[in-house]
């Protein structure tokens, strides 16, 4: 299994064993998030490892989830830095369902202090994982997710390659799977919208949500062999949206 077929049958576990993973994985894990191409550049990034096998980390906030070991991600606080911080860490809940292993992401963790902040990064993104109680995958057709025809909207019959890529997109968890984002889709080019939300607490992890959704796009577009370029056009964003907030664009060259 590559990252791509992972997309369509990872799901996210919240139960696991307590069993030890090896050095070699640790290591492995480590370099792999280092091969990784941040979504936006400029933005310096660290990842930690915390063995929690003895229960010594208290992650059990809102979405918490109890795990023997944990991804912390720590960041430079920028511009779009959530978004590129929720970008690397699925790439890393992939990889780990690649390798049999669960995850599931961990919304506001209970850390002491010590831990919230590595020098000039502040602790962004948290992801439990280890050897699953159970399976770490599931059927496609098992995950609750909106169709295409209820977050697309399409100006002209779409190629078989722009329908690979949204189906991979809709495929991406979210807080309380609120999948807030919406596409309207035209030739070669996704205009993306966020959902307006009527909860406040929904929205503050939009861009986090965002940047989970994005990894899958560019997932798919290195399998399909497709550049893209993700940019924010000064036509869109003046424009006031009753339902929906501009995002970004993605630009796609077969």
């Amino acid at each position: 299994m590559n990252l791509f077929e992972a997309i369509f049958v990872r799901k996210s576990v919240r139960n696991y064993t307590n069993d030890a993973l090896s050095p070699q994985m640790m290591g492995d894990i480590l370099k792999e998030f280092e091969e990784i191409k941040s979504l936006f550049g400029g933005i310096e990034t660290e990842l930690a490892i915390f063995d929690n096998r003895k229960g010594q980390y208290k992650m059990l906030g809102m979405m918490g989830v109890k795990a023997p070991y944990y991804l912390v991600l720590y960041s430079e606080e920028k511009d779009r830095a959530l978004m590129n911080a929720g970008y690397l860490m699925e790439q890393m809940s992939l990889y780990l369902c690649t390798r049999g292993m669960g995850s599931c992401f961990v919304g506001s963790p209970l850390l002491k202090k010590k831990y919230q902040r590595r020098d000039n990064k502040k602790m962004m993104v948290v992801l439990a994982f280890g050897k699953a109680k159970g399976s770490c995958i599931r059927k496609q057709i098992e995950a609750k997710r909106h169709s295409l025809g209820e977050l697309c909207v399409y100006k002209e019959t779409p190629r078989q390659w722009m329908k690979q890529l949204l189906d991979a997109a809709r495929m991406a968890p979210s807080s309380m799977n609120s999948q807030p984002w919406r596409f309207v889709v035209f030739d070669s080019r996704i205009h993306i919208f966020s959902k307006k939300h009527t909860n406040d607490r929904l929205g503050r992890w939009d861009e986090l949500n965002f940047g989970i959704m994005f990894s899958h796009m560019m997932v798919v577009a290195d399998e399909l062999w497709l550049d893209v370029d993700l940019i924010r056009l000064d036509e869109i964003s003046q424009k006031n949206f009753p339902n929906n907030k501009y995002v970004l664009s993605a630009i796609l060259r077969p």
